[in-house]
């Protein structure tokens, strides 16, 4: 089986898991911490590990995670001294489970959360970081649990490229994941059409046959 294929089916089935989990949601362990999702919530996984390991955040940072899940991404920007987090994603599940961790985690008044379609509910507002991990897929979406995983049309990202500037301080940079399974040429497009440098951080494989590999790529204005 090609890594398409298997890629395929491995998303499937965890889209369904994510909607089998119970009302009062399920505890994920997640690099020695621990995080709550709610039903139909992308569960923290190792696609955010090479961002999470390798994002730099200097203590009183402004800082947006967008796409946020769990929230996960927006709480180590706080454990790592952000003066500010906005975490933004259109599920309102994750947006539950995202307000519930960063509770869970002492960072309530540290760390909003925001139901928006992307950058709709910002404004004008500017931040210092910026952190994206967006599905990593052109590949039609039927429910707003495959939309955490596949991106139709590749639409949102698109969408994400053309806007990122707007909320990038001068000096900012952006800390974006993609895969190996993923878009990652179009990505690099994408990127260099809105004036951004693109620079490969770290890597990250999965321990089994198919080595499926997880990129953050560091992005600042050219």
């Amino acid at each position: 089986m090609d890594l398409s294929r298997f890629t395929d089916e491995w998303q499937m089935q965890r889209q369904q898991l994510f909607k089998s989990v119970q009302p009062e949601g399920r505890t994920v362990r997640y690099l020695d911490k621990e995080f709550l999702v709610f039903p139909e919530t992308f569960w923290p996984f190792a696609d955010s590990l090479p961002l999470v390991r390798n994002f730099r955040v200097a203590p009183g940072e402004q800082v947006l995670d967008v796409g946020t899940g769990s929230g996960v991404i927006g709480i180590f920007a706080c454990y790592r001294g952000a003066g500010r987090v906005v975490a933004l994603d259109i599920n309102p599940a994750a947006v539950q489970s995202a307000t519930h961790n960063a509770r869970m985690h002492g960072f309530a008044d540290t760390m909003q959360v925001l139901q928006s379609d992307l950058f709709d509910a910002l404004g004008d507002e500017q931040f210092d970081v910026i952190t994206a991990n967006l599905p990593f897929r052109n590949k039609p979406a039927h429910d707003v649990v495959a939309m955490s995983q596949w991106d139709t049309g590749f639409k949102t990202n698109t969408r994400f490229f053309e806007g990122v500037g707007r909320h990038l301080k001068p000096g900012g940079r952006i800390y974006f994941v993609q895969s190996n399974f993923g878009e990652i040429e179009p990505m690099r497009r994408l990127a260099q059409a809105a004036g951004l440098s693109v620079t490969e951080l770290a890597c990250e494989a999965t321990d089994d046959s198919r080595r499926q590999e997880f990129f953050v790529f560091e992005m600042t204005r050219l």
